[in-house]
């Protein structure tokens, strides 16, 4: 395992929240001291890929101690870049499918995920501090230079009453006469955007009524068949992600 941090650009990334630059040394906080002392047996003169969403990906080498480990920036092997502007709002599922969803939706290239509450979703709450975790970790490992913002879940109505209205709203409808995700994807290319799913049972026909009314909302749909609520939700990322997005 050791020999995954000795490798020029380092295999192992962490996202850190502190500045880097050249010369810089950080304290790494504890859960990722943890992992570097005692899953991935790292040693002093390790090296490490560290990023914090602002000032691109450096290579680091690791002082380990008693007390903990610090990571001394050497250079930086990738510049800062972010992914398109584009948002997912869903309803949350059951507890392994959100985190599956979120994890995903991380390495589709996401940049905010918005809980939404509708009538039919079947979970209460969220645990807000577990998606960022899980945010985190799936950049980390696909590569991203950037972690989303993970928002606070809102209520259907409040989502739509707080809408920016310049950002165009794709919504996911199991029926009628909805646009191909492609065709509103190919629209959208340049423009924020965002996609909005919904629960297990699909969206109240008054919120579909609701949604439909609004001058901003655009009814998408992905094809013949009925899909799982985080399926519809990568699926749709994955479309626009390949018509209009940083996959084009």
């Amino acid at each position: 395992m050791a020999d995954e941090l000795t490798e020029a650009g380092g295999k192992t990334r962490l996202y850190v929240t502190g500045d880097l630059g050249e010369g810089m040394a950080l304290a790494l906080d504890e859960g990722q001291a943890h992992y570097l002392l005692h899953v991935l047996r790292a040693k002093t003169g390790n090296l490490v890929s560290l990023f914090n969403g602002r000032d691109g990906e450096w290579l680091a080498e690791l002082a380990t101690t008693k007390r903990g480990v610090t990571a001394t920036c050497l250079k930086q092997v990738e510049t800062q870049h972010g992914v398109p502007d584009i948002w997912l709002a869903f309803a949350p599922v059951k507890k392994t499918p959100s985190d599956y969803l979120v994890q995903k939706a991380v390495e589709l290239g996401v940049s905010v995920l918005q809980p939404v509450f509708t009538r039919r979703t079947i979970v209460a709450r969220i645990n807000e501090e577990r998606l960022a975790a899980n945010a985190v970790e799936a950049a980390e490992q696909s590569g991203r230079l950037t972690v989303p913002e993970i928002r606070s879940g809102v209520t259907f109505d409040k989502l739509l009453a707080t809408w920016p209205t310049e950002r165009r709203l794709l919504f996911c409808d199991e029926g009628g006469d909805a646009k191909a995700m492609t065709q509103a994807a190919r629209e959208s290319r340049g423009g924020p955007t965002a996609i909005l799913t919904g629960p297990e049972g699909g969206f109240d026909p008054e919120e579909r009524a609701a949604l439909r009314a609004l001058p901003f909302v655009v009814p998408v749909t992905l094809g013949p068949r009925i899909l799982r609520a985080d399926t519809a939700a990568l699926a749709a990322l994955s479309v626009w992600q390949a018509v209009a997005g940083d996959w084009s």
